[in-house]
């Protein structure tokens, strides 16, 4: 199907006393009514840019990026329902920060995995002890502003494993070699060839378990977090709002049939709960099913599903599944797919990791291919859904915190953006992939009238 795009402000009207203005900038959420059938779902793009030690006054950059991400934290703790606002979950989809701290997990090393140098990905592959001490402290610091104001899941990312290996079933040619390639071949996305810069693969969550397992601070003991899998690497929740009880379930990155058996039982352990899966990589910029293929975890090890296998052996078979949210790849796409049962799901990427505008806003000198270095500017995303309606809604607005404006707010916003995530679409339709309304016809249906 299309996208639907019907353009509207995410807040239209105010269920108070008296209709009050929301002036333009201010970020501010309005009180959640008494008879509450709306409320906010908040979405968590790759943070891995903000927190990444390289991009802090310590390691010689012009702010610490981090503010960014701890404005994004402060933000949503500020406007949980808990708090007087709309946001009732929140929801990251991975790649929480960016380094890993081994050169190759043991599993792997066991069944024969080999690691080959890669210059392409140098900073990817950077093992430092530094993810331990300046990024995964920083994403304890943030996450705990949202501990005990709001619940939430966290997929884990490819950034979030142990470790993060250049495949030597993949190897890269040599730079002279590319530049030959380029020079006959300038128009090609070398980005995404494998056969030219190689392939990633990944192994081991304990740095992950470590901060978001499920005996951490964060979840032990808490009765909406209903699940676990994996140690926490894979995590259910619960959450009531709107008149509803909804299941949130995050899955790693393309995840075993194990993970997928687990998933299936804790679907049957909540039977009617309409269901919210998040993932890591499943859609693509031009909202194809499709992993990154440099980054391709099946292609090296069948142990991983890769974005259609989850459609087809997971979400399409389960009718409760309804909203599939993802990031790992930058941009932003939705598409909307019927289920074996004939309902729909909607399938929803955000990406905003490559955006740099607020480095060069503080003078960051450009970084890789001229363009900005890329801290992510503080954008998420806000789902406003409205169950007040004949027909359940959600708007879906785009906010930045550090900028205090939603993207259509924001004039210079395709100016900022759209060259690296989105070339090929117009500015009206940029704005518009980050700023839009789609209904949900069938959810009552499906789960009923809200209570």
């Amino acid at each position: 199907m299309k996208k639907p795009f019907d353009i509207h402000r995410l807040l239209r009207r105010l269920a108070v006393a008296a209709v009050l203005p929301i002036l333009a900038g201010c970020g501010a959420l309005p009180p959640a009514p008494t008879a509450e059938r709306d409320f906010i779902l908040a979405v968590i793009p790759d943070t891995q840019n903000m927190v990444d030690y390289r991009h802090q006054k310590a390691a010689g950059f012009k702010f610490d990026a981090n503010d960014l991400f701890v404005g994004q934290m402060r933000y949503l703790a500020d406007n949980a329902r808990s708090a007087g606002g709309k946001v009732a979950f929140v929801a990251a989809v991975g790649d929480v920060w960016q380094h890993q701290t081994a050169e190759m997990d043991a599993d792997h090393a066991a069944r024969g995995h080999r690691a080959v140098p890669n210059p392409y990905f140098s900073m990817e592959l950077e093992v430092t002890p530094k993810a331990k001490t300046v990024e995964m402290p920083a994403a304890l610091a943030g996450y705990r502003l949202l501990d005990g104001r709001v619940p939430f899941g966290v997929a884990p990312g490819n950034h979030d494993y142990d470790t993060m290996w250049a495949d030597a079933r993949f190897p890269p040619v040599q730079p002279q070699e590319l530049g030959r390639f380029m020079a006959a071949h300038p128009q090609a996305q070398v980005e995404f060839r494998p056969d030219l810069i190689g392939m990633l693969h990944i192994g081991g969550l304990d740095n992950f378990r470590s901060v978001f397992g499920a005996d951490s601070a964060f979840f032990k003991g808490k009765d909406w977090y209903v699940a676990s899998y994996h140690g926490g690497a894979d995590s259910a929740q619960i959450f009531s709002a709107g008149g509803y009880t909804f299941l949130h379930l995050a899955l790693e990155m393309q995840p075993g049939d194990d993970v997928l058996a687990w998933a299936d039982s804790v679907i049957a352990a909540h039977p009617g709960l309409p269901t919210i899966v998040t993932t890591h990589d499943y859609l693509n910029g031009a909202g194809e099913r499709r992993g990154n293929p440099i980054v391709d975890l099946k292609r090296i090890d069948d142990r991983h599903n890769d974005p259609e296998d989850l459609w087809q052996k997971l979400i399409r078979r389960h009718d409760q599944i309804f909203l599939v949210l993802c990031g790992h790849q930058r941009g932003q796409a939705m598409r909307v797919d019927a289920n074996a049962a004939g309902h729909q799901v909607v399938q929803v990427l955000a990406d905003y990791q490559d955006r740099g505008q607020s480095s060069v806003d503080a003078g960051v000198p450009p970084g890789l291919r001229g363009h900005p270095v890329p801290i992510g500017d503080g954008w998420l995303r806000l789902m406003h859904f409205d169950f007040a309606g004949a027909e359940p809604s959600v708007q879906v607005k785009t906010y930045s915190p550090h900028y205090r404006r939603y993207s259509g707010e924001t004039p210079d916003y395709a100016k900022w953006y759209k060259a690296i995530e989105q070339p090929a679409m117009s500015d009206a339709d940029f704005f518009a992939a980050d700023d839009y309304r789609f209904t949900l016809p069938d959810f009552r249906k499906r789960f009923g009238p809200p209570r």
